[in-house]
């Protein structure tokens, strides 16, 4: 089944494409954060420059781990979903549970073997500018040199295998599980329902992410500035969360939104409505980079904003430590506006580009170019309003807490404009990557796109 996978890459290379980026860039943010461990170790890097490294590498990388197996585990489930067809037929034709697994798993460590190999490339000069920002601030003295090591390589193809590994498993125990009669259903209708194992894994996300608002507006009330070591992590874990619940969200948007977008957006809204009713798993794929994106830029943004009245209240003048977490904040949001919007193109493309055959039976059945474009820039607003306010509620679990513990108010600092800048960026992104995977999908002709 290995050499089975190894030609299946081979002749489906596009098809692969979104996950082989997704384990390329999240190795090479670990591994730039792990260079930090390797900088640490190093001669010079002694005192708080070297508790600082190590902040950086444990705390900010410690949260893109978390993003970068999700999002590895999102991609690749999205690519197993979209062969269900293929899947199914392999065992009409005989091939057992045992063997679809071991083959999907094998592509996924295929993928992800020379993901890191090349993620070493960028991730060097990566590392270095995360050690440049460090002495820019003076947090770290000019004399410590770069270093980029054994911990930095190890810490980062270990982390890609096992995660790749292991949201293969994930992803193909549905895939495998149901009968061949069943799977073949479920391909031509595109049913996606909520599977017992999202449920547990998003409740887990939910009762962390509570703990930590739990502690924060608790143990860490009245103590200053270190109340973001626990609040700071809330709207990851429940932006995690909501999105493992993300079919059974947009489903029930959908179902809500059904009206208004059919009355006020005519033939092109009723094309939405009924291909996002029938393709709740793609557009869950879909929607899950904007929840992250969302809930974790707005929930550090705000919390930064806060602490930032709260010491400005106080007359306290910026120390080195203070210094040290607007800083590590700071890089939070940039790695996180970046790989989530690298990983909302990935998926989009790629979601879009498997839907070239649905488009032509579309324009055949009457739809012209333009009204296909209408229907995706419906979705692509749709997508937006569900993962925006799935996002919000995910922020809360920080700027919450976090005024309550630091200013003794729930009500967070920071202007409408912040967040608006978020949710425009957002919708930005969304649409114009949809709009442009579309027009390049409609270059085939109807014919052609059907009988491929």
């Amino acid at each position: 089944m290995f050499w089975l996978a190894i030609r299946s890459l081979r002749r489906r290379a596009g098809a692969f494409t979104a996950t082989f980026l997704s384990m390329f860039l999240g190795a090479a943010i670990i591994m730039a954060f792990a260079a930090m461990l390797d900088t640490a170790n190093g001669e010079g890097a002694t005192g708080p420059a070297r508790e600082t490294l190590t902040t950086m590498a444990g705390v900010v990388g410690g949260w893109g781990l978390i993003l970068v197996v999700f999002a590895v585990a999102s991609t690749l489930t999205l690519s197993v979903r979209q062969r269900a067809a293929e899947l199914a037929l392999l065992k009409s034709a005989g091939a057992t549970p045992g063997q679809l697994g071991r083959m999907i798993v094998g592509e996924a460590a295929g993928l992800a073997v020379p993901a890191v190999l090349l993620a070493i490339v960028p991730a060097v000069p990566l590392g270095r500018g995360l050690l440049g920002l460090l002495h820019g601030t003076g947090q770290v003295p000019e004399s410590v040199g770069y270093a980029f090591g054994p911990i930095a390589v190890s810490v980062g193809a270990g982390v890609t295998l096992v995660s790749a590994v292991a949201a293969a498993l994930i992803a193909v125990r549905r895939a495998v599980r149901a009968g061949a009669t069943e799977s073949l259903r479920d391909a031509a209708t595109g049913a996606e329902r909520l599977g017992r194992g999202r449920a547990v894994f998003a409740g887990v996300f939910f009762l962390v992410a509570l703990w930590e608002v739990a502690i924060t507006v608790t143990v860490m009330r009245g103590k200053g500035m270190d109340a973001m070591a626990t609040s700071g992590q809330a709207d990851i874990f429940a932006a995690i969360g909501l999105a493992l619940l993300a079919p059974l969200i947009v489903r029930r948007a959908t179902g809500v939104l059904a009206g208004p977008v059919r009355r006020f957006g005519g033939v092109t809204g009723d094309l939405a409505v009924t291909n996002m009713r029938r393709r709740t798993g793609q557009l869950a794929a879909a929607v899950t980079p904007i929840i992250l994106f969302t809930g974790t830029a707005v929930g550090t943004l705000f919390l930064q904003a806060t602490e930032n009245a709260a010491a400005a209240a106080e007359g306290l003048v910026k120390d080195a430590e203070q210094k040290n977490i607007e800083t590590l904040n700071f890089v939070v949001i940039g790695m996180v506006v970046l790989f989530t919007a690298i990983m909302l193109v990935n998926t989009l493309v790629a979601a879009t580009a498997h839907r070239r055959r649905e488009f032509g039976q579309v324009r055949l059945a009457g739809a012209t170019p333009g009204q296909v474009l209408g229907m995706v820039a419906i979705e692509s607003a749709v997508l937006t309003v569900i993962g925006v306010a799935c996002g919000t509620v995910a922020s809360v679990f920080t700027i919450v807490p976090f005024g309550i513990a630091r200013r003794g108010t729930p009500v967070p600092d920071g202007g409408v404009w912040t967040y608006l800048a978020v949710v425009a960026l957002a919708a930005a992104i969304t649409g114009a990557t949809a709009l442009t995977a579309s027009r390049r999908v409609l270059r085939t002709p109807a014919v052609e796109a059907v009988t491929a």
